[in-house]
């Protein structure tokens, strides 16, 4: 007998972003494009291979609280969605551009853990880093969101 884990992520593997797009909750704004989630999830995996990040609502909640900038990517698909409804607030409070991608197992397969995460704080790298040019990018493209004039679906 397959533990729960395995049986819900045999439903999102082979998935389209499309597909994943269904299970994405009401909060999820700014929800990155098809094109953002694969440089989101590829700047994660850069990231994670250099240490550059904190994995989980836990993690990123105490590295907001000791001072660390940066870029947040969280997860659409969390439920309930009161595990992450109070990240959007307190990292807007701290300046910190933050994206949604559709899907918590490629955030957490990209942040090279076998668990899904349902979100990463990508610290602003310090040194030379492999992608800062994906970073620059995101944080750019999360920045130029507007919180009022979210589109109700």
């Amino acid at each position: 007998m397959a533990a729960d884990g395995d049986e819900e992520e045999a439903k999102t593997v082979g998935k389209t972003y499309e597909e994943r797009l269904e299970a994405v909750n009401v909060i999820s704004q700014p929800l990155a494009s098809k094109k953002s989630t694969k440089k989101a999830h590829k700047l994660v995996k850069k990231a994670a291979a250099s240490k550059h990040v904190r994995r989980g609502v836990k993690e990123v909640v105490k590295g907001l609280r000791k001072g660390e900038t940066g870029l947040a990517i969280l997860a659409g698909d969390i439920y309930p969605v009161d595990v992450i409804s109070h990240l959007p607030v307190l990292l807007e409070e701290k300046n910190i551009p933050y994206i949604f991608v559709p899907s918590k197992h490629d955030l957490g397969a990209a942040a090279s853990t076998k668990r899904p995460t349902s979100c990463v704080l990508i610290r602003t790298p310090k040194k030379s880093f492999d992608g800062q040019d994906l970073f620059d990018a995101l944080a750019k493209e999360a920045k130029e969101f507007d919180p009022t004039t979210i589109v109700r679906r």
